[in-house]
């Protein structure tokens, strides 16, 4: 199982690299993404939360059902995603993050997302996805592009979590899992 990056941690703040082909660990790798996510209650984790800058992200929605019953349950693997498009309504949604521990904040996003990308199987796709599955796919590439869900809330909600972002990126705030602040 890998440790997660928290806040603080410079790897949180690098666009990722591509994933290169033909990585020799790659299936291990996302075996241990999908152990990790499972074991700190995550719906989704991308490389760089766990220390490694490449493109690759796991999910799975699952734990949405119980309180989201009509959500469609969704587990896949991205490898070198891109956007075709964003689209849809503006939905705002509750957010938290396994790198920013204790924190919530109301996240505005599309509710939709066209994506081009390679699954686990190696096979190149292009899907449209909608609803959670499409939040939680938008919350996982920002983690690509060196971004966390807080960058996008507005400059008062910044400064009233900012000691709390200060306690986790000072270690003082202790996730229940695994991790690591630089």
């Amino acid at each position: 199982m890998f440790s997660i990056c928290v806040f603080g941690h410079p790897v949180l703040r690098k666009k990722a690299s591509e994933m290169p082909a033909n990585e020799p660990y790659l299936q291990e790798m996302i075996d241990e993404m999908f152990e990790t996510m499972y074991h700190a209650e995550g719906v989704g984790l991308a490389a760089p939360q766990v220390g490694r800058s490449l493109r690759l992200f796991v999910m799975d929605t699952h734990l949405f059902k119980e309180s989201y019953p009509d959500v469609e349950e969704l587990k896949e693997v991205f490898i070198n995603p891109e956007v075709v498009k964003i689209l849809g309504e503006d939905f705002t949604f509750n957010e938290g993050c396994l790198s920013l521990p204790e924190i919530r904040e109301d996240v505005v996003r599309k509710s939709e997302v066209i994506l081009t990308y390679i699954n686990r199987e190696g096979e190149r796709k292009t899907t449209h996805f909608k609803g959670l599955a499409a939040r939680v796919i938008l919350h996982e590439l920002d983690h690509l592009e060196g971004h966390v869900f807080t960058d996008h809330i507005s400059s008062i909600r910044k400064m009233i979590i900012k000691k709390k972002l200060n306690d986790i990126a000072s270690g003082k705030t202790k996730p229940k899992y695994k991790s690591k602040n630089n």
